[in-house]
């Protein structure tokens, strides 16, 4: 039987650009899917100054992403989806997702 070699994007992207890239770009990619939606919500303009702060969440998002993938032992694949995901949650997603397993102890 041959072997699948076929990659999905995130593999094609990590091999492509490395792990570090496509961390960077997920966690982008996270904050944009927020901001869109602030955006489609009226409640921001697309071109807003407001993208400005969307750069350092993202930058911290995926640190803080690779580490709790790392802890938890993830592929690389899912680490990505991971950063992407806490980084379109943001600091306060964030912060209601781990007081929500703290005050039922499951950590």
């Amino acid at each position: 039987m041959a072997e699948d070699t076929t990659r999905g994007l995130i593999e094609a992207m990590q091999a492509v650009m490395g792990g570090a890239v496509t961390t960077l770009i997920s966690a982008g990619a996270g904050r944009l899917m927020f901001h869109s939606a602030e955006v489609r919500a009226r409640r921001r303009k697309f071109l807003g100054p407001e993208l400005v702060w969307e750069v350092p969440i993202a930058v911290g998002m995926a640190i803080i992403g690779e580490a709790v993938s790392g802890y938890f032992g993830l592929s690389p694949a899912v680490r990505t989806g991971v950063v992407a995901v806490l980084a379109y949650m943001g600091p306060r997603g964030a912060q209601a997702l781990l007081m929500r397993f703290f005050k039922q102890g499951d950590l």
